[in-house]
């Protein structure tokens, strides 16, 4: 019929590919379907290159809403926040577009300009914000000497060698604090995910033994449980875990397998809570299904799935002309149409939490907090030995 009486003629590939896109749209936010050059798009994100502003998104009724803008990008440069709904690019509206789609417009030549039209929460119209494309080469891995023997790293997305890399990072500062580390702070703010492997990788180099994470869904295959492998690479020292509401999938992997075996501190807010899993199927035509196929669980069987990790510190920051009730736009898994339930019905009562971070004179006032947190542990276990 479609064929026979629409206005304009259509090809079967067309009406197929429409077809497939619409079924999986009509899934959760996480399913969808890419296009031969979406596919490769997503072989070339985990490697950590790619063209474009440097954005996590999803789809959220029609329009598309910011999970966390990465470190040192376009994006974060232009000033784009958690949560921002994007409901133009370049003038033309993103309703009526699968998410593919959206993120094709806003990928492109290094140099060249885009509009975003951008509706922020505590802002009453909606404004234009133009972001300059550019190579996005993440380097995911960052860290530095606090004081003395206290270390801070920051992991801004989990690709194929993160944990590699965090463990040379970690080699690095202990050089250069002239002997093993006494505490680490580990920032998992902001981070949006991404490789399974990755976030394995770094829980791995924290624990010695025990369940890192387990998936589960509905095929017998989808079925794994991962194990840690090596040796404690701090020797046990205090770590703190930073976390926020732009902290999602893998980093709440890490997050989860560190609290559950009581390793590390969690300070923060509450994460987004993205527990599924997605799988890529190839098609014949160079295109992809990206499709649900299962759910994290913590090792001690906590479905992460619309609940996230709740931190074992709520940070109590300070507020620069916060207004009561005001959330910075911050978005959760729960927040997105059609996202999966929690399997295990776990509550999703909110809680007491304050905003992300506010800088005060240029000073991070959750790291100093965790520092704080360090020191405190450190002398504890000390009185302990005595």
């Amino acid at each position: 019929m479609i064929k026979a009486d629409y206005v304009e003629p259509m090809d079967d590939e067309t009406l197929l590919r429409d077809a497939v896109r619409g079924m999986l749209g009509g899934l959760d936010p996480h399913s969808s379907y890419l296009d031969p050059d979406s596919f490769r798009e997503i072989n070339i994100d985990t490697r950590g290159e790619f063209g474009g502003l440097g954005l996590e998104v999803t789809l959220e009724d029609g329009v598309i809403r910011v999970v966390a803008p990465m470190d040192g990008t376009p994006a974060e440069e232009a000033g784009i926040h958690s949560g921002d709904l994007i409901i133009r690019l370049d003038g033309v509206a993103v309703r009526g577009q699968a998410l593919d789609q959206a993120v094709e417009r806003m990928r492109g030549e290094p140099g060249s300009a885009i509009t975003l039209t951008i509706l922020r929460e505590g802002v009453e119209a909606p404004f234009d914000v133009t972001v300059k494309r550019a190579i996005i080469q993440l380097q995911s891995v960052r860290g530095k000497l606090l004081e003395a023997r206290f270390a801070y790293t920051r992991i801004s997305q989990f690709q194929s060698g993160t944990g590699a890399s965090l463990r040379r990072q970690l080699e690095r500062l202990e050089e250069q604090a002239d002997g093993p580390l006494s505490g680490l702070v580990l920032d998992l703010r902001n981070n949006p995910g991404g490789v399974l492997d990755g976030a394995i990788e770094v829980s791995d180099l924290f624990l010695s033994e025990g369940v890192i994470v387990s998936t589960r869904g509905r095929a017998a295959d989808s079925a794994f449980t991962f194990n840690a492998t090596g040796r404690d690479v701090l020797s046990g020292a205090p770590l703190v875990v930073l976390v926020n509401r732009g902290s999602a999938s893998a980093s709440e992997i890490v997050a989860g397998a560190l609290q559950d075996h009581q390793r590390g501190l969690i300070l923060g807010a509450k994460t987004f809570g993205k527990g599924s899993v997605q799988t890529i199927l190839p098609m014949k035509n160079g295109a992809a299904l990206k499709l649900t196929t299962a759910r994290y669980y913590t090792p001690n069987n906590r479905s992460i799935q619309a609940t996230g990790i709740q931190p074992d510190i709520v940070s109590r920051q300070l507020e620069l002309a916060t207004s009561p009730g005001t959330t910075h736009g911050g978005i959760r898994e729960s927040d997105l149409a059609g996202h999966l339930e929690n399997e295990n019905g776990a509550s999703n009562e909110t809680v007491d939490e304050t905003a992300p971070a506010e800088r005060l004179q240029d000073r991070d006032f959750e790291i100093g907090e965790a520092l704080n947190l360090l020191k405190g542990m450190v002398i504890a276990r000390r009185q302990v030995d005595q």
